[in-house]
């Protein structure tokens, strides 16, 4: 598809800033464990942290071909630090889309601007990919709902100011609840050990009698489940596009250093076996974008097929790059393997994008339910 003037402009001012605010400090980020809230303040206020998020309440009104644009742009930056950032633009937009007024108005502004920073708690130590299956319950009494339980690999956990959660608050319902830091009853794990992604917090967050105001519940009782699946649509996509724009970057790479590198008195580059796997390398790219591009309008058109899409962009895309990554760094031996080179980090952060979102697993699950629903 051809971008508008506006989407080329908005793309080249992310990817701007990414190559000069994001990826000179992305190494110190990630050895140091850095969450860059001064950066990702910067970001809110090129429109960034409320893409879709209605402009009375500070957001840039965007679509989600932008959001792909925006994500893929940053991530030739600071893969993590991107995907930090997507997460926040999920929960904001769920209170923007589906709160009520006074919600809204309480929380999105600031949430806009970065004033204030927000997680997504859906996943449970025994419900992963089971969302359906949670068991943090919201009990209501009085002017409060009583929540207790657990969630796990909560980015932001222990330093967000709001978590989006979801909840039973019945044996047959799931309802979401803005539940803020300060909350009685609320606290969170130790940082978790991880692989990549280390420019973010990660934690489990407890729930022990926690009393929330019923008036933070959004929408109504039994939609939170409805709520967590179109999120999922568009949290697919961003994830994807972050993988997108990190295997770009490390294909330029590969790129560059195979016209540099010389071996047995020529440029790697004379390869054929090297010239072939560029060559693989630009056409899953270029099929990871046409097919990331078109599952986002269909979730824009609300078209009857947009989980689907959204489900085979995020399997094809996140494989596809990451294999894209691990060629790149196979190109460059090992230096390669050297933390003086990105591509290290790249392969460790892209890797968790094949699990979160729903795993690719589970996303073969719902293309293939979505393909066989009219055989019932």
């Amino acid at each position: 598809m051809k971008l508008s003037e506006e989407q080329n402009a908005f793309y080249n001012v992310a990817k701007e800033f990414a190559i000069k605010k994001m990826e000179p400090n992305a190494e110190k980020w990630d050895e140091d464990k850095i969450f860059p809230i001064d950066t990702l303040k910067e970001l809110a206020s090129l429109g960034f942290a409320g893409i879709y998020v209605s402009p009375s309440l500070g957001g840039s009104g965007l679509t989600r071909i932008d959001s792909t644009l925006i994500f893929e742009a940053l991530s030739h930056g600071c893969t993590s630090t991107a995907a930090f950032l997507s997460i926040h633009n999920m929960a904001t937009w769920m209170i923007d889309s589906f709160g009520d007024e006074e919600l809204k108005e309480r929380f999105v502004p600031d949430l806009c601007s970065f004033n204030k920073i927000s997680s997504y708690c859906l996943t449970e130590p025994g419900a992963g990919s089971d969302a359906a299956n949670l068991r943090t319950k919201a009990v209501k009494d009085g002017k409060y709902y009583i929540v207790n339980g657990t969630k796990s690999f909560i980015s932001g956990g222990g330093t967000s100011d709001i978590y989006v959660t979801m909840v039973k608050t019945d044996d047959n319902s799931i309802s979401t609840l803005v539940i803020e830091k300060d909350s009685k009853g609320l606290s969170y794990g130790e940082q978790e050990k991880k692989m990549g992604w280390n420019s973010q917090p990660t934690s489990q967050v407890f729930f022990e009698d926690c009393k929330v105001p019923v008036e933070n519940l959004i929408g109504k009782e039994g939609d939170g489940f409805k709520f967590a699946m179109m999120g999922l649509d568009g949290g697919r996509l961003n994830i994807a596009a972050c993988s997108l724009g990190t295997a770009q970057s490390a294909y330029e790479r590969a790129v560059n250093y195979v016209n540099e590198r010389e071996q047995f008195g020529k440029k790697i580059q004379e390869f054929q076996a090297l010239q072939f796997k560029l060559a693989d390398m630009a056409t899953d790219l270029e099929a990871s974008r046409l097919m990331l591009r078109d599952a986002a309008q269909k979730v824009d058109e609300n078209a009857p097929d947009k989980t689907k899409a959204a489900a085979m962009a995020k399997r094809f895309v996140t494989d596809a790059c990451f294999n894209v990554v691990n060629e790149a760094l196979q190109i460059h031996g090992g230096y390669g393997y050297l933390k003086d080179y990105p591509l290290e980090r790249n392969l460790r952060d892209l890797r968790v994008h094949q699990i979160l979102e729903g795993t690719n697993e589970i996303m073969r699950v719902i293309i293939a339910r979505e393909i066989l629903k009219g055989n019932k």
